[in-house]
């Protein structure tokens, strides 16, 4: 992996449009932010090959989806047992980010799942299983927004408040 590299506003406007809708075409993405296609279709390339881009996906609106309860989930794991954990938490169904992060717990889990009955049987089967896993606590997500921008802003636009 390349070091990391320093992204000039055109860069930065590329990545807040794809953000707001990976589909986008060449020619919109070039059309939006000045540059020809072939600039744009360069500068999308070269930000996936350094790793900024790391791909594309469908955002996706959960409740709609069939998973009605979604959790963040703390864990306090066994020094020294990252590793292990995270590939245990990747296999979880339902299991949409995990974060190594600092402070009163060691790792910070978003779950989506269908009803709060998986829920628990997630919390209390599957991660309380793992033996590194010392203590959880369960936070229940009640309203999600989405912070990207919004499909046809312009690429310098805030996300609205």
């Amino acid at each position: 992996m390349p070091p990391p590299r320093t992204l000039d506003a055109v860069d930065c406007g590329i990545l807040r449009i794809l953000q707001s809708d990976g589909r986008a075409s060449v020619r919109s993405v070039a059309d939006r932010v000045h540059v020809s296609r072939a600039n744009a279709y360069s500068r999308i390339n070269r930000l996936i090959d350094d790793g900024v881009i790391r791909g594309f996906s469908a955002r996706v609106n959960h409740e709609r989806a069939g998973q009605g309860a979604s959790a963040y989930i703390t864990l306090k794991i066994v020094q020294n047992s990252w590793r292990t954990v995270r590939e245990q938490l990747r296999a979880l169904p339902g299991a949409a980010h995990i974060a190594l992060v600092s402070g009163d717990f060691d790792v910070l889990l978003l779950v989506h799942t269908p009803d709060n009955r998986t829920l628990r049987e997630l919390v209390l089967t599957r991660l309380q299983a793992i033996p590194e896993v010392l203590s959880t606590r369960t936070l229940l997500v009640f309203e999600e927004t989405d912070l990207h921008p919004a499909p046809g802003s312009p690429p310098d636009a805030e996300p609205p408040s």
